[in-house]
């Protein structure tokens, strides 16, 4: 296993969308190892592929107290959300330090695969619900802090640049 490195938004690289998987192999698996143990290393609960520019639809997520429930969502597909929301506070990994509260449904359903490539579905609800959702973003391109208003955007370009720059 190796970790990777999290691109940092503004980075261009975080908007590509994901292409989906065609075969879930040695080498997908791979990539959920690495990515698992990238998102504990950093610490978080959640990472997408496209976090580590690897552009293919690939989720890791564990938001367990303990850190031993890994969840790999390979070809995730939302097919059902609640008509209820919830404002939840997120953070992202390729965003650091910068927190802030946005509106997504209360509950999804997700089809997605194993790294056995094996088709499930799970309803979600809580964090789960959220953090499902948030990586999904990344899948498609997006990054939460583009749920913010342009000002707040603003702003959190210039301190990731100016950490950039720090480094």
């Amino acid at each position: 296993m190796a970790l990777l490195h999290i691109l940092t938004y503004p980075d261009k690289r975080l908007h590509k969308v994901a292409k989906p998987v065609e075969v879930v192999d040695d080498r997908i698996r791979k990539l959920v190892a690495d990515m698992a143990e990238t998102m504990y290393a950093a610490p978080g609960v959640g990472l997408a592929a496209t976090q580590v520019d690897a552009h293919e639809r690939v989720i890791v997520i564990d938001v367990s107290d303990t850190h031993d429930q890994l969840q790999a969502f390979i070809n995730p597909e939302i097919i059902w959300s609640s008509d209820e929301k919830q404002d939840h506070e997120e953070g992202c990994l390729s965003v650091p330090g910068i927190y802030d509260f946005v509106e997504r449904p209360e509950k999804v359903r997700v089809r997605a695969q194993n790294e056995k490539g094996e088709t499930f579905e799970i309803d979600c609800e809580g964090l789960l619900a959220v953090c499902i959702q948030h990586e999904m973003d990344h899948l498609m391109g997006r990054v939460f802090v583009e749920y913010l208003s342009s000002l707040k955007q603003t702003r959190i370009r210039g301190k990731m640049k100016k950490l950039e720059k720090a480094l």
